[in-house]
């Protein structure tokens, strides 16, 4: 009798636990997740609080971002920065723990610390930036822009001679450019803003479907002038079909970024894969629907006799699309209209980026498979007992790391207008697909000379849906 009542509750645990590993991690943090999106930033920030231990934590990256990026939204930018400050050390003081990489053969990825996609670690230097943009502290911000250069130079040496899309950041470039000539950098300004023409042209139109901005190829013929480089103003001058007009200065500038929408969340997907007996010691993972077949062996004919395996199912990581309510955005104040021009696309490049990887990532989970078959195997040989609950086991943790930064937005869009000192009052309307639209009102203090940094998020996307 006592075994039977224990073997129930160990029947209830294994079913709760199976439940939990089974959720994303979307849905593990669904509170959070909803509290942000639906604009309840104040619940947000509560629900992180409540949370402190994640900042210890397998996940810490994570919980530095989303705490960065809600504290951004309260307005406390300073100690916003603390955050992404914290996120910065984090990554570039990891290190790899071997013997939980090793571990996660016999588990899954989520047991080892988030590193973050590349396209994220990237993305945090434009919080920080804009943190101490909004604080008036443009020379924090040239030091950001240091090390997001550093940061992009890392990236081009680890993926220039790969296929790699995600190689170089077109609107990294393009915000170094705008925070250098704001800081009256007009050289190191007319350099970014040509290096951000260039990686729109090769990358990011025909990878991620982002045109170069027009506002950027002004600001790359301005910024030529006023170094006096009369080639390079007469080349893109020819490009870009354009004729600079130098304008004189009679008030100050204002440069609005928006974030639109939120992009997308990993989930996971799986294939069944039938475990076909070779030579040598050696197997194939065969699916015979898609064609796929992959050899693994160890090289030991006795060390893996798998052969009579059932088939078995393998995770692995994709991303959810969250489709912007919103489309399109005019700035306008008195005396003129602009419109927002997008300067990046967050969830174009999580799509690629998971793409080209893909393989690799097919790779690590056949090898996690074997290694998990294997071990099955060799206990089943002393106890078919144990080997049956290995099985189980091996089956509850084949999980995807479906971690991911879930409060970056879907796209980035931007503008500069030319405003006269003073108080100034801009409008800016954001236009929905069906031709709803959405207007709010901002009041900047325009000083002469000067550049005005502002930025917003507009949340409303598409909801995801629940399993």
């Amino acid at each position: 009798m006592f075994f039977l009542k224990r073997f129930r509750a160990l029947s209830v645990l294994f079913f709760v636990l199976l439940l939990y590993s089974c959720a994303t991690w979307y849905q593990k943090n669904l509170l959070f997740q909803e509290s942000f999106s639906t604009g309840d930033i104040e619940k947000a920030n509560e629900l992180l609080d409540e949370n402190k231990e994640a900042a210890e934590g397998k996940d810490r990256l994570l919980y530095f971002l989303q705490k960065g990026v809600v504290l951004q939204m309260l307005g406390k930018y300073e100690e916003s920065n603390q955050y992404f400050e914290d996120a910065y050390i984090f990554t570039e003081d990891l290190q790899k723990n071997y013997a939980l990489e090793a571990l996660s053969f016999f588990s899954n990825p989520t047991i080892v610390p988030y590193e973050g996609e590349d396209f994220e670690v990237v993305q945090l230097h434009y919080y920080k930036a804009m943190n101490y943009l909004r604080m008036n502290m443009l020379e924090e911000a040239q030091v950001e822009c240091r090390r997001l250069n550093i940061k992009l130079n890392d990236l081009n040496d680890r993926y220039g001679n790969k296929k790699n899309r995600y190689k170089q950041d077109a609107f990294a470039l393009n915000l170094m450019g705008i925070i250098f000539e704001a800081s009256g950098e007009i050289n190191n300004a007319f350099t970014s803003y040509r290096n951000a023409y260039e990686t729109y042209e090769k990358i990011y139109k025909p990878y991620f479907g982002v045109d170069a901005p027009e506002q950027l190829k002004k600001d790359l013929l301005r910024t030529a002038y006023l170094n006096g480089f009369d080639d390079d103003l007469r080349f893109y001058q020819k490009i870009f079909k354009m004729e600079y007009k130098p304008v004189k200065e009679s008030g100050g500038e204002l440069v609005f970024f928006l974030n639109n929408g939120l992009g997308p969340v990993k989930d996971e997907w799986s294939l069944n894969f039938a475990i076909v007996k070779g030579s040598g010691g050696s197997v194939n993972f065969v699916n015979e629907e898609l064609g796929l077949s992959f050899p693994f062996s160890s090289g030991k004919k006795d060390d893996l006799q798998l052969g009579d395996l059932k088939v078995v199912r393998v995770a692995f990581p994709k991303y959810i699309e969250r489709k912007p309510f919103y489309v399109s955005a005019q700035l306008s104040s008195d005396s003129t209209a602009v419109a927002m021009e997008k300067a990046q696309d967050i969830n174009q490049i999580a799509f690629k980026t998971l793409q080209d990887r893909m393989l690799r990532e097919l790779g690590n989970s056949l090898l996690r498979l074997a290694v998990k078959q294997a071990s099955e195997y060799a206990v089943r040989q002393k106890s078919e007992g144990l080997g049956a609950l290995l099985s189980v086991v091996n089956a509850v943790t084949e999980k995807a790391d479906t971690r991911n930064w879930q409060t970056l937005p879907y796209s980035i869009f931007y503008a500069r207008i030319a405003l006269p000192e003073g108080m100034q009052s801009v409008k800016l309307t954001s236009r929905s697909a069906n031709g709803s639209s959405m207007t709010k009102d901002f009041t900047f203090d325009i000083k002469k000379g000067h550049t005005t940094f502002q930025f917003f998020h507009l949340l409303e996307s598409s909801t995801i849906p629940q399993k």
